[in-house]
Parts: C-alpha cells; sequence; structure tokens
C-alpha cells in the first residue's frame, strides 16, 4: 500500500504540472486575443469585438486564479489542515466564476447602452481577419484545454475548455454581425453584444452552480458505489455492504465510510484481518481511502432469527419510503431486535420510524425493539 501510496502522490504532482502548464497556455493565448480584438473593436467602434476581448481577459484571469489555486491545494498536509488544502481548488472556481459572472454583468450594462445611444461601427478587412483568426484559435485552444482538462480530472480545465469552445461560437456571431454590416449596412452590434453579454451570465451562474455542488457535498456516483460495494462482496464472509459515505477534500482526493454485514461467528482478529484486506483493495482498485469500516451482526444459527427477519423485511419494504433494510440482529432469548432503515426523501425520518415502530410493535409486542434511520446517501 506504501508503494500505491508514493505512486498516487506522483500522478498528483503530474496532475498539477499539466494544470498548470495549460493554464499558462491558456493565458498567453487569451491575452494576445484580448490585446488584437481590442485594438480591432476601438479602431472599428464595435461594442461587440470591445466586449469578446474584455470575455478574452476574463479567461486568462481564471487561468490564473486556477494556477494560483492549483498551487496552493497542492500543499502537503501539516498538524491544522491533516488532510490536506485540496477544497481549495473549489474555493478557487468559486472566484473564477464570480469573476465570470462579473464580466457578464459589466458587458450587458455596455450593450444597453450602446442600444439606447447607437453608433455606427468602422470595419476593415484586417479587423475581419483578425476575427475570423480568433474563432480558429478559440476552438483550438478550447479542444486542447478540454482534453487536458479530461485527462487529469480537472473541473477547471474541462470548464475553461468548454468556455473557450463557446467563445469561439460568440466569436464567430461577431464576425457575422461585422459581414452583415458591410454588406447590407444592418448595424447589430449592440444586439448581438447583449447576446454574448446573457450567454456569460448563464456561463458564471453554471460554474457557481458546479462548484458549490463540490462544496457541498453530491451524492456519490452510482458507478463508484457499486464498484466499491462489489469489491466489499467479493469476500466471502461480507453477507452485504452499507452506509456507504464519500468525503472529498479537493479533485482526486476521496475518503469513505462504510457498514459491511459479517457472520456473529467471527472473532475480532478475522474481523480486524479481513477490513485491512478490503481497505487495500478498495485503494489499489478506485484511490479512494476506506477511513472508516463499521460492522453489522448476521445472525447464522438460528432458524427463528431468520424467520423473523423475513417478516420484518417484508413488513418494512411495504412502505414506499422504506428503501432498505439492513444490519438486521435478533437476540430470540433477550427478546431483542435491531436494524436500520434507509428512508427516502419523501417522509420525515422520525415519522417514519414511529410509523414501523408501532407496526412491529404490534406483530412482537414481547420484543424491544431498536430502529435506526439511515440517510439514502448512495445506490
Amino acid at each position: 500500500m506504501t508503494d500505491n501510496i508514493a505512486t498516487k502522490e506522483r500522478a498528483a504532482s503530474r496532475r498539477d504540472r499539466i494544470i498548470i502548464k495549460t493554464s499558462i497556455i491558456g493565458i498567453l493565448t487569451n491575452v494576445l486575443l484580448a490585446a488584437f480584438k481590442a485594438a480591432v473593436g476601438l479602431m472599428s467602434n464595435s461594442i461587440a469585438v470591445i466586449l469578446d476581448a474584455v470575455n478574452n481577459l476574463s479567461d486568462a484571469l481564471s487561468s490564473i486564479i486556477t494556477i494560483v489555486g492549483t498551487k496552493l491545494a497542492g500543499k502537503q498536509p501539516n498538524r491544522e489542515h491533516p488532510l490536506g488544502y485540496g477544497r481549495i481548488e473549489y474555493l478557487s472556481a468559486l472566484i473564477v466564476a464570480g469573476i465570470v459572472l462579473y464580466a457578464g454583468i459589466t458587458s450587458a450594462v455596455e450593450s444597453v447602452k450602446k442600444i439606447i445611444y447607437p453608433e455606427e461601427p468602422d470595419y476593415g478587412m484586417v479587423a475581419l481577419i483578425i476575427i475570423a483568426a480568433a474563432v480558429v484559435v478559440k476552438i483550438v485552444l478550447g479542444k486542447y484545454v478540454k482534453a487536458q482538462g479530461e485527462k487529469v480530472n480537472s473541473g477547471s480545465l474541462i470548464a475553461s475548455g468548454a468556455d473557450a469552445m463557446f467563445d469561439a461560437v460568440l466569436s464567430f456571431s461577431v464576425l457575422i454581425s461585422a459581414i452583415l454590416f458591410l454588406t447590407t449596412g444592418l448595424s447589430l452590434e449592440s444586439y448581438v453584444g447583449a447576446v454574448i453579454s446573457g450567454f456569460i451570465i448563464k456561463s458564471g451562474i453554471d460554474m457557481i452552480r458546479d462548484t458549490l455542488d463540490e462544496i457541498l457535498g453530491k451524492r456519490v456516483s452510482k458507478e463508484i458505489s457499486q464498484q466499491i460495494k462489489d469489491i466489499l462482496k467479493s469476500e466471502p464472509e461480507v453477507r452485504g455492504a452499507y452506509d456507504l459515505v464519500l468525503y472529498n477534500y479537493g479533485p482526486n482526493k476521496d475518503l469513505a465510510s462504510v457498514h459491511i454485514e459479517l457472520p456473529d461467528t467471527m472473532n475480532v482478529k478475522d474481523v480486524d484481518k479481513l477490513t485491512r484486506t478490503v481497505e487495500t483493495k478498495v485503494y489499489e482498485q478506485t484511490g479512494i481511502i476506506l477511513a472508516a469500516v463499521g460492522v453489522y451482526s448476521h445472525n447464522t444459527e438460528d432458524n427463528e432469527a431468520a424467520r423473523i427477519h423475513s417478516d420484518v423485511r417484508e413488513r418494512v419494504t411495504a412502505y414506499d419510503w422504506a428503501l432498505q433494510i439492513h444490519g438486521f440482529y435478533v437476540d430470540t432469548e433477550a427478546k431483542d431486535m435491531r436494524f436500520d432503515v434507509v428512508m427516502s426523501f419523501d417522509i420525515k425520518p422520525q415519522e417514519g420510524l414511529r410509523i414501523l415502530h408501532a407496526d412491529l410493535k404490534q406483530a412482537y409486542p414481547e420484543y424491544n425493539i431498536h430502529i435506526v434511520s439511515d440517510v439514502d446517501l448512495s445506490d
């Protein structure tokens, strides 16, 4: 496992280098495009081209913040932050989203001013060539940045790549409006600027929403959940895997906790060996650290317990909001019954517990019944 950790650290370092290199390329490209577009916009008196230049500058600033965020997120864990600084990437992404949103709002204001007080643009052949070249450059840059982002699982780069492709579409709309003005005399500059502003604002809002989802915590993906549970259940002693929770501390920095159901005949030494085995397997195959493995006891030598288990499961799952029952254990001599129920978000946990307890107490009046409500955390 030590070798795997060292390999993962090398991969993280390589990931950071790729993000920084790609971001630097994005900065240089966007600054050059912004300079050329700003010059064209000022010479031709085109608000649409000027706003397109501003959009390129915001992209460059976003790349700078991405670099800073990556550097800070790569700091080594310490006593104050034992799980590292990976979540800084989400904070930097939130700042980038705020910049994009601000650029969109200011662009919209300027476009509306130009609609109210129109000024006629004056395009030349050089301006058209520069705008057309910018479209091609943005397409190439967008594909490159997005591919690098997918390669290293960087949400910031993937978003930047998609944004660059979108910028190419916006620049193309500016080019079309310029050609339309030269051929027909119809000026749509301010209106195209307003449309561009709207798309920039939408992009900023989408980025904020996606980043907040990461900060708040998202449901474990079905694929990851199934993969981890399959690894756990591949061990012959494991009767089931439940309550999987993923704790994200930045891109590719995940910890998890889970409960596994084991025969009541296993001793502590066997359980310790098993949990260490599954922790290693999960890390090797998914890169996720199982920080905690809880244990449920499974009745194995009591036919009456098996009958009660089957009956209780049927009674509980008869309710649509009771998604799953697990961790069931019954002591027929002590008259004690306990289990967990995963409830949907359609019912309040207290209400669900009240209904289940009343139902089962009527069926098993002599038993002490302990029911724990679990959240629907993963598939």
